[in-house]
């Protein structure tokens, strides 16, 4: 089987996207250095850490975007990575301070858990999920 390895967010502003996602997930976001190369700003590539190797998870990397933003009410037109964290409700709250949006609330998906979609600084939309069994 064939399964996702990396994963990339696309932003205007690479270096406020970083933050966002530090400040929400606690994921770290180095900028990726080829010793004797100086890269052009549109070229510049940032490594994602979404946390240690030994759990279940994957790394990606975060770039400028190279054409427009999504814009309100379009459809989605890429894959969406949903987050395994602890506690939606916080979060949602992280995200919101974070300077993100909420797009879809906190919803059950019975029997699995609980599910919200955002948007981050970017206007680059995910999900966030909590397991809960209990969930309705």
């Amino acid at each position: 089987m064939n399964r996702i390895v990396h994963f990339e967010i696309q932003a205007e502003d690479p270096e406020r996207a970083a933050t966002f996602y530090k400040e929400t997930f606690g994921w770290k976001a180095e900028e990726w250095v080829i010793p004797g190369i100086k890269m052009k700003d549109e070229d510049r590539y940032w490594l994602i850490t979404t946390g240690p190797e030994d759990e279940p998870g994957i790394n990606g990397g975060l770039l400028f975007r190279k054409g427009p933003a999504p814009v309100e009410g379009q459809s989605v037109n890429s894959f969406v990575c949903t987050i395994d964290v602890a506690s939606v409700d916080e979060s949602l709250d992280k995200v919101l301070k974070a300077k993100g949006t909420v797009v879809l609330p906190r919803m059950a998906v019975k029997g699995i858990g609980w599910l919200a979609y955002c948007k981050d600084t970017e206007g680059n939309l995910f999900g966030i999920m909590q397991e809960d069994e209990n969930a309705e």
